[in-house]
């Protein structure tokens, strides 16, 4: 009896893999703006699933990895990002997609030059202008630092309260979306997935990609004790580094509690 379990498991295993095997391949599409269907150079085609990426070119077309129920998320400065679901149907017949990007629209705000109202009397402006505290910090492949909050030592001990509080944020997410929060070892393997970040502020792909809202990566940031500066003004490749560091003291603390 137990050589047969065995064997029915053996057997159901080769199955599964042999559907797998002939669910994945390759999906084809052109990219084309909604309006006057003209191709759409240098879109960003992310698989969200398998945390690959590629750029279409001057005619729009891309080709990506990918197997059935597989999410693409594309997007393009400018144009609505969007999620397409790869079919069956789509990998087995080598159909061309053609996809329509919508154009943003934008409303442009007032800008306000003399934000601190200086005075031209330099012991008044001195004092009107904030002192930034924020301590600096570094990405490799990237020329330039960014703020990552107030204390560093300070980011830590936050990390370690929301640790034994099961209630908080930090709790929630990154205990309830490891295999989420795992894709950032991924990210940053994937140039083309790299490039996108960090040409992006809109943290739409990076959304996406973690399987969170917007608001959720605000949330994280605030309480990993990064500036309010940072948070708001920082690409999505730094934000991306952020996170990922923040993950990683979580999983350091999660293990040792």
């Amino acid at each position: 009896m137990r050589y047969f379990v065995v064997f029915l498991f053996l057997f159901f295993t080769l199955i599964s893999g042999a559907q797998d095997a002939q669910n994945a391949g390759t999906v084809s599409g052109t990219i084309l703006t909604d309006v006057d269907q003209l191709p759409v150079q240098g879109v960003n085609v992310i698989n969200i699933n398998k945390v690959r990426g590629v750029v279409t070119d001057a005619k729009g077309n891309f080709t990506i990895e990918a197997v059935a129920n597989d999410t693409l998320h594309i997007s393009y400065i400018g144009f609505q990002s969007i999620k397409v679901r790869v079919t069956n149907d789509w990998i087995k017949y080598k159909t061309v997609a053609k996809i329509p990007i919508t154009e943003r629209a934008y409303t442009l705000n007032e800008v306000v030059v003399d934000k601190y109202h200086l005075t031209g009397y330099l012991p008044v402006d001195s004092k009107l202008i904030p002192v930034k505290e924020s301590y600096r910090y570094n990405i490799a492949g990237l020329t330039q630092g960014y703020e990552g909050g107030e204390n560093s030592p300070g980011a830590f001990k936050r990390v370690l309260s929301n640790m034994f509080n099961p209630a908080d944020l930090l709790h929630n997410l990154f205990g309830k979306k490891g295999n989420e929060m795992r894709r950032l070892r991924d990210m940053k393997k994937d140039d083309t997935v790299r490039n996108a970040l960090a040409a992006k502020f809109d943290r739409e792909t990076l959304a996406a990609l973690l399987g969170v809202t917007k608001e959720d990566i605000a949330d994280i940031l605030e309480h990993c004790n990064y500036s309010q500066e940072f948070i708001t003004t920082a690409n999505d490749l730094q934000i991306m580094d952020a996170i990922s560091g923040c993950y990683e003291e979580y999983k350091v603390l999660n293990r040792s509690k």
